[in-house]
């Protein structure tokens, strides 16, 4: 009997990754990375001399396409026959979105609409829309919704609606001309099958659905604007579908863009975060995943709902069917040390780096190695893309305090990532006062295993042992797993994500232990931190935002007197 494979495909903020998996032991036969030749578009619209404004971040989704299309190169590499594929699954970042026609023409991919930003793929990390999160917050709050409290008691300018409500304020005629607005992943299902099938987990955690109630009420969104009434039943979708699911087959057209046959299953896409957990074997709470890339999203199981601070959501069934699953993250990780590399690290530290033959990361991680915790004097908050969990405000900016005329690199590179380590304990402890036990830690994506120190900062400043996972290709596994398990146990396949994961998960055997020593320093620095981030972040003293108001060429009251402002 012939083996049968699946595949995930990753699609991240720079790039897509394609992994071919055997489905019977989760070994992987074959990968494929496709940069998007677009890559994040902050500054000119595409083919135009039009600037975007401050906080915007799109894409192209004929990138997308053509992450697709390697599909054909991973199974010419394997060397498997088509037919041997039986499911395909994919996760995106999220949440990332773009309207379309009926027929799933993007908008931007039409003349007459494709010099209108508006029309273009919102990329998770664009912020612009925060003024309109802030409404949305504002109103709810005075309305009372009960769908706050599932989100940590705000929604990010990051989620589906603030974009909507953006797209309508800016460009009523692209809001008016989109059949639909859909999250990136689900749109590339339809791609591939030919038709809209949502999935819950994006639904649930980015567009303010639940199982038990759907959507917010019509009467909700008429008090956000009248022209927002029905957006459920005009733009969105009422029906949607769980993870695992099995969306459809490969259409005709999909199958000549990707190899495949047309009998291969197609599973409805999960987020970035959730589709790690089976791939690490993580099928039960008290383990909380950490993918680390760019950014970094925490993902934790529970039995019950609980009510968490600063969550991007609590969605039954959301990661893993009969739990709850709480997402929360941090809008900057892997980008805030590519930062400082890029525009804080002189000229010789390069050069020492190239005469090493190291890159300037790893210089800088073995200069860093051999400070002490505490031992630079400093200490950061790592809000450099504004803070997604607890506070959930992308107005909120980076700080680094401490430096004097003898301040090294790498020792500000060893501030920025215990930073982001403070970040993730300051979650952890969120959740304990929540109710949610986190026990052990995992950990997957590029940064967990290519840079020793971090991690072993991370287990210091959160007092745990982190498991790493064994794929470099991690969310790429998970998304195989799915679609697995979309092909069903009848055609080689499984029949849910439990019995999936026991024979397809992948763990490395590197285990990071806490060092007792280093983690009573970094006690005290975290309390220092939790100072820092109430202060800034709690209305303390709002001089983050008023700067930025001043950065965008508005001059407020609370800007002119900024001291009367912080009373």
């Amino acid at each position: 009997m012939n083996k049968k494979y699946s595949i995930g495909i990753d699609f991240g903020t720079q790039s897509g990754r394609v992994l071919l998996v055997e489905v019977g032991t989760g070994r992987e036969i074959a990968t494929s990375v496709t940069t998007y030749k677009h890559g994040v578009i902050e500054d000119v619209l595409p083919g135009t001399k039009i600037k975007l404004g401050n906080d915007w971040a799109l894409q192209h989704p004929g990138d997308y396409l053509e992450v697709i299309q390697s599909i054909q190169e991973v199974i010419k590499d394997a060397e498997v026959r088509p037919g041997d594929i039986i499911g395909i699954g994919l996760d995106f970042t999220s949440c990332t979105i773009l309207p379309i026609k009926e027929d799933g023409t993007p908008l931007c991919m039409i003349d007459e609409y494709k010099d209108n930003p508006n029309a273009w793929v919102k990329l998770w990390k664009h912020h612009a829309a925060q003024k309109h999160a802030n409404k949305l917050n504002e109103v709810a709050a005075k309305r009372g919704e009960s769908f706050l409290s599932l989100y940590g008691g705000k929604i990010s300018s990051e989620w589906m609606i603030p974009k909507i409500m953006q797209v309508l304020d800016e460009a009523p005629e692209i809001y008016e001309a989109a059949d639909s607005f859909l999250e990136a992943g689900d749109w590339v299902v339809m791609q591939l099958i030919g038709k809209k099938v949502i999935s819950s987990c994006s639904a649930g955690y980015k567009a303010m659905w639940q199982k038990e109630t759907g959507h917010p009420d019509p009467s909700f969104f008429k008090a956000l604007d009248p022209r927002l009434e029905h957006v459920v039943d005009e733009k969105l979708s009422k029906q949607v579908f769980p993870i695992g699911y099995q969306a459809g087959y490969i259409t005709e057209k999909a199958a000549e863009l990707t190899g495949l046959t047309q009998q291969t299953a197609v599973s409805t896409f999960i987020c970035d975060a959730p589709v790690a957990l089976p791939a690490l074997g993580v099928t039960e709470p008290g383990k909380m995943v950490m993918v680390m890339g760019t950014s970094l999203c925490h993902f934790i199981l529970s039995p019950e709902e609980q009510k968490v601070e600063g969550i991007c959501g609590s969605v039954e069934d959301g990661a893993m069917p009969g739990f709850f699953g709480y997402e929360t993250g941090q809008n900057a990780v892997g980008d805030i040390f590519e930062w400082f590399v890029k525009n804080g690290v002189p000229a010789d530290y390069h050069q020492e780096a190239e005469n090493q033959n190291i890159s300037i990361y790893r210089l800088l991680e073995n200069k860093a190695s051999k400070l002490k915790p505490g031992e630079s004097g400093l200490l950061a908050l790592d809000w450099l893309n504004g803070n997604r969990s607890p506070l959930v405000d992308a107005d909120l900016s980076g700080l680094i305090i401490g430096l004097t005329l003898s301040t090294k690199p790498e020792e500000i590179y060893r501030a920025l990532i215990e930073a982001t380590a403070f970040g993730t304990n300051l979650v952890i402890e969120t959740y304990k006062n929540a109710g949610i036990d986190v026990q052990e830690l995992y950990a997957c994506g590029g940064l967990s295993q290519k840079n020793g120190l971090l991690m072993q900062i991370f287990s210091d400043v959160t007092n745990k042992e982190i498991h790493i996972a064994g794929s470099e290709q991690t969310p790429a596994l998970g998304a195989a797993i799915y679609g697995a398990v979309a092909a069903g146990q009848s055609h080689g396949g499984y029949d849910d994500v439990f019995g999936a994961s026991a024979k397809m998960a992948n763990l490395s055997d590197v285990i990071y232990q806490p060092i007792s020593e280093n983690q009573q320093i970094y006690q005290q620095l975290f309390a220092e931190y939790k100072q820092l981030n109430d202060y800034f972040g709690r209305g303390l003293n709002d001089v983050m935002k008023r700067l930025k108001t001043i950065k965008q060429g508005e001059v407020s009251q609370d800007a002119r007197n900024p001291i009367m402002a912080a009373r």
